[in-house]
């Protein structure tokens, strides 16, 4: 299996090969690439190795149990209520994120607004319809106060009926996408990367149409890991060697770049890259120059698989967490690219050598350093897709509003 899927990779790389010889001289690079990319189709992509899909009636608890035995973060869930012969679009209700369901438990546990100390006259009786509790019963599990709480909240969740009886489609409306924008196999890989870059997807399904089901998911992991396995052909040589300040990266400069001070909550942490809508942030000293770590997304997880790590979750400090992180892993999963430690780059260094890291160690970003070790921003894999290709004038039109043909009789 995984020399096919080397053997896919590689292919890809060779039929851009095959395409940038026979285009036209008086296109710039970048130009060639885009109309490379644009005559080779996403079902040339190689396939994940195992399509990995939730039920709808499966509980929180299953959920999650199914994602970390997996070693993923998001899956497709299936609507067990769709008839058999239902499109793509009915079959789906979206995809459900790790991040998502502790985001959302962390939000039904936040304290109630000062003007508004009881829930609403609807809001019991939908709750009780769905088997639910309400928001106030659940803030039980938690309460505002962080004295009381004593870090036992996310412990005493994962143990409690509500997280074993709350079903993954009562929290459909964490989804990233419901149901979800996807591509169909004839779309170009141009089309992929772009949404992959630009448009800020992290990942996207390939359905199949007549079989009404998702063919594969391609991830912006995947794509950094393919163009890894392109090392040595012209094309992307010309590219891959370089300099990150000639492709004008980092985007993100130490200005823009948001970060939480060691001695901040971790909590804080993740209420940033909520608010800023961003997968991570560097744990900074003091002064702020320096970081000593990184708190991701991924490090969401960590609330449902391993609640002893957020003892005293109000509480625990972003240094201290990541100690706690670290000490975990060394125990449960030396291969994890968490133990990496603070990953950082200089402007200097070529693009190659950077997505060979990356794809390397696994991971999702890097920091930009000075050569005093002082932060200067950050480079992401969106960041580098998006310096592959870019948008023509016009391209997408209004694929937006209808990525794909949609079935007869569909509900949306």
């Amino acid at each position: 299996m995984a020399n096919l899927q080397l053997e896919r990779e590689t292919s890809i790389g060779m039929q851009v090969e095959d395409l940038w010889d026979v285009q036209e001289s008086k296109l710039n690079p970048t130009q060639k690439l885009n109309a490379c990319f644009e005559n080779i189709p996403v079902s040339a992509f190689p396939h994940t190795p195992q399509g990995i899909e939730i039920k709808s009636d499966a509980s929180l608890a299953e959920a999650v149990q199914i994602l970390a035995q997996n070693k993923i973060l998001s899956a497709p869930v299936v609507n067990v209520d769709a008839p058999e012969d239902a499109s793509w679009i009915d079959r789906y209700l979206g995809i459900v994120e790790f991040a998502g369901i502790a985001v959302w438990i962390l939000q039904q546990s936040e304290p109630p607004s000062p003007t508004n100390h009881s829930p609403t006259g609807a809001e019991p009786a939908v709750a009780s319809a769905n088997g639910m509790p309400s928001s106030a019963e659940l803030r039980t599990l938690g309460s505002e106060d962080a004295s009381i709480t004593a870090g036992d909240f996310f412990e005493a969740l994962t143990s409690s009926e509500f997280y074993k009886k709350t079903k993954v489609r009562d929290i459909s409306g964490s989804f990233r996408w419901a149901p979800f924008l996807a591509l169909q196999q004839s779309n170009s890989f141009l089309t992929m990367l772009l949404l992959l870059s630009k448009y800020k997807m992290k990942s996207i399904p390939i359905v199949d149409l007549g079989a009404g089901n998702i063919n594969n998911i391609i991830t912006q992991s995947a794509v950094i890991h393919m163009l890894a396995e392109c090392t040595g052909l012209q094309w992307f040589e010309s590219w891959g060697t370089k300099k990150l300040s000639e492709i004008g990266l980092p985007t993100i400069s130490r200005n823009q770049l948001v970060t939480v001070h060691e001695d901040e909550p971790v909590l804080q942490a993740f209420r940033l890259m909520r608010k800023k809508r961003v997968g991570g942030v560097p744990v900074v000293t003091g002064d702020g120059k320096k970081a000593i770590g990184n708190i991701s997304l991924r490090d969401v997880q960590f609330l449902l698989t391993a609640p002893e790590i957020y003892h005293d979750y109000r509480l625990i400090t972003a240094k201290n967490f990541l100690l706690a992180v670290k000490n975990y892993l060394e125990k449960h999963d030396t291969r994890s690219p968490m133990l990496s430690g603070m990953i950082t780059c200089k402007t200097n260094e070529t693009i190659k050598e950077l997505i060979q890291m990356l794809d390397s160690l696994k991971i999702q970003r890097v920091y930009v350093v000075d050569d005093d070790g002082n932060l200067e921003g950050t480079i992401t894999l969106r960041d580098i897709i998006s310096r592959l290709v870019y948008e023509p004038p016009g391209y997408f039109g209004d694929f937006f509003d209808g990525v794909l043909p949609l079935p007869e009789n569909c509900r949306v």
